[in-house]
């Protein structure tokens, strides 16, 4: 396969999942201004920071209310997170690649875009948000769905599901760290029905309530953070997503399993080995904010060494040649 094939896939994927999971955490958000009644800004100013571009926001913008916030992270094309830039990329991407993908996979994102792009789109999110973005939820998935059942589960496929996995085990990660680090800054609010109401929105963000439940009766940080950092079996939580991404990435390479061959394939089995081998206890007791910066560091270290080993791309730093 050519590496701008490989690249093409690969961003095309991980851009429909930025593009859902922006969508998932707006409508969460929208569920907890329901219950909950805080000081103007304080509910919509932690969305911004699960993306880690505040600075770029506080450049164009002076409050954090919904509407301003639901424009930065939908609408706004100079903002290179945003739904509509994210969909905008994951549609060039396809378009490249259309001989590799179905042409109901190219049709439906194109349709999807367009939709999006249409001039009343930010008013209908602006009057009606839980519809508006639980149908970007739906269309994401939808995608998804075309995807497993009309493309031929080779290279492409593979490199096309790695994409998605890195990206939603990032993602996962940036909520759990933004509940744990800056949203409830009141140690006395700590298992108070506040606290339990934030912790029920993250594990809806990750569309991990009812799997949860199965498990755990009570809704406690310390399970709700083993559950989506730790669960095997659950496809948001952060192992099962590297997990099925190492299985792709080995398909693609044919290294048999416990060797590798590449410094992806090496970055990748160390992190899965360390999700497997490691607990919530260790976790808390290095951290959670440490811990979970360093898996992000690790998840954009893996990405790197992607894009040099299969896409072509140069390394933005000199730790290729200093693997260990």
């Amino acid at each position: 396969m050519l590496s701008r094939v490989a690249n093409s896939i690969y961003w095309m994927c991980r851009y429909i999942e930025r593009a859902e999971n922006v969508a998932r955490f707006i409508s969460v958000n929208l569920n907890l201004l329901l219950d909950q009644t805080l000081e103007k800004g304080k509910h919509w100013e932690p969305l911004v920071m699960i993306t880690g571009d505040q600075e770029m926001f506080e450049k164009k913008y002076t409050s954090y209310d919904q509407e301003t916030v639901i424009r930065f992270l939908t609408f706004d094309r100079d903002y290179p997170n945003s739904i509509i830039t994210s969909l905008g990329a994951a549609r060039e991407n396809a378009r490249s690649i259309r001989e590799i993908i179905s042409s109901e996979m190219w049709e439906h994102l194109n349709n999807f875009y367009l939709e999006l792009a249409e001039p009343g789109s930010p008013g209908f999110a602006l009057d009606e948000p839980h519809r508006f973005f639980k149908i970007i939820q739906m269309r994401s998935h939808l995608f998804t769905g075309l995807m497993d059942s009309t493309m031929s589960h080779g290279e492409a496929w593979n490199f096309a599901r790695i994409g998605m996995m890195i990206e939603r085990a990032d993602k996962t990660s940036r909520i759990l760290d933004v509940k744990y680090f800056m949203l409830l800054p009141q140690v006395d609010m700590v298992n108070t029905p506040i606290d339990n109401i934030q912790w029920m929105a993250v594990l809806k963000s990750a569309s991990a309530f009812e799997m949860y439940r199965k498990e755990h009766h009570r809704i406690t940080p310390r399970n709700v953070a083993n559950f989506l950092i730790f669960d095997s079996q659950f496809p948001r939580s952060i192992r099962h997503c590297v997990s099925k991404s190492k299985i792709c990435l080995h398909r693609i390479t044919g290294s048999p399993p416990g060797s590798t061959r590449n410094p992806a394939e090496k970055r990748l089995g160390r992190l899965e080995a360390d999700l497997e081998y490691s607990d919530i206890d260790e976790v808390i007791e290095y951290g959670m904010h440490e811990y979970l910066d360093n898996v992000q560091t690790r998840l954009n270290s893996v990405d790197e060494a992607i894009g040099v080993t299969f896409l072509n791309m140069k390394p933005q730093s000199d730790a290729m040649e200093n693997e260990q």
